[in-house]
C-alpha cells in the first residue's frame, strides 16, 4: 500500500516567531505518536525558515520541503535558490510547477522540466504540480491539459522512486471550492495510467499522487479514501496547527 502523505504548503505566510511556535507544537505532537503507521508528513515553509525547519526535524519523522527551486545550479541569478543549496541544508522535497508559479511568474512546462531535472540531480524529491483552470474544465479539456503537463514536465526524465505528483485544479486553490472525491479520483486515475504507460506498473504504483485545492479536515478523509488519492497538498489549512494536527491524526487512522 502506498503511504498516506500530509504535506503543508505555507506559501508566503507566517512571521519567524509564528513559524517557531508552529514547529515546536507540531514536533511535540508527532513525538507523542508511538507509530505514524504508513503516514508521511511534509512541511514546506518559506525559504527564510528552512534552516529553522530542518533543525527542528532532525529528531522527528517530519520532512521539510522548499516551495520552489531554480533550474540553475549556481550563478548570477539574484533571489534564486538552487536545489544543491537546498540539499546541503537537509531539505528533502521541493514543490515544482505550482499553479501560482505558472500564473504569476510565467513558468512554462519547459522551465518546469528543467527544474524537475535539477531537483532530481540534487537527490531532492519533487512534488510536481499539475492542474487545469476552470475554463479548461468547463470546456472538457481537463484530460488533455493533465496529459500535456505530464508529458512536457517529465520529458526525458527517468523515474525510479523519487517523484510525487500533486493534482491541483487551479479553480480550487484558495477559493474554498474543491473537486469532489469522485472528480479528483477520476483525474488521479488518468495520472496513474499515464505513469504506468511511461514507466511501468511497479513504478506507477509506488508514486504518491496527492490532491490539492481547499483541502481541510472536513473533506480529507473522503478524499484519501479513494484508491488513487494517496495524500494531500494543503495550503490554507496547513497554517493552522490544530487543523494540521487533526489531518495528520486522520491520515494515521486510515493507514491502520
Amino acid at each position: 500500500m502506498i503511504k498516506k502523505v500530509i504535506a503543508g504548503n505555507w506559501k508566503m505566510n507566517k512571521l519567524f516567531s509564528e513559524a517557531d511556535d508552529f514547529f515546536d507544537t507540531i514536533m511535540e505532537f508527532v513525538g507523542d505518536f508511538d507509530n505514524l503507521n504508513n503516514t508521511e508528513i511534509i512541511i514546506c515553509p518559506p525559504s527564510l525558515y528552512l534552516e529553522l525547519a530542518t533543525d527542528y526535524s532532525i529528531d522527528f519523522p517530519v520532512h521539510i520541503g522548499a516551495q520552489n527551486a531554480s533550474e540553475h545550479d549556481f550563478g548570477p541569478y539574484t533571489g534564486e535558490i538552487s536545489p544543491q543549496m537546498l540539499a546541503a541544508m537537509g531539505v528533502d522535497f521541493s514543490i515544482i510547477g505550482h499553479s501560482e508559479r505558472r500564473k504569476y511568474y510565467h513558468e512554462t512546462d519547459e522551465v518546469i522540466n528543467k527544474k524537475l531535472k535539477n531537483v532530481l540531480n540534487a537527490e531532492i524529491t519533487p512534488i510536481f504540480c499539475i492542474g487545469e483552470t476552470l475554463e479548461q474544465r468547463e470546456n472538457n479539456q481537463t484530460k488533455n491539459v493533465i496529459l500535456s503537463q505530464l508529458e512536457k514536465g517529465l520529458k526525458d526524465i527517468e523515474i525510479y522512486k523519487n517523484l510525487y505528483v500533486a493534482y491541483e485544479p487551479v479553480w480550487a486553490i484558495g477559493t474554498g471550492k474543491n473537486a469532489t472525491p469522485e472528480q479528483a479520483e477520476e483525474v488521479h486515475s488518468i495520472i496513474r495510467n499515464w505513469l504506468e504507460n511511461k514507466y511501468s506498473k511497479e513504478i506507477a504504483d509506488s508514486i504518491p499522487i496527492l490532491y490539492g485545492g481547499s483541502v481541510k479536515p472536513e473533506n480529507l478523509i473522503s478524499l484519501l479514501s479513494k484508491q488513487n488519492i494517496n495524500g494531500a497538498l494543503i495550503g490554507g489549512a496547513s497554517l493552522d496547527v490544530e487543523k494540521f494536527m487533526k489531518m495528520i491524526k486522520d491520515a494515521v487512522k486510515l493507514t491502520k
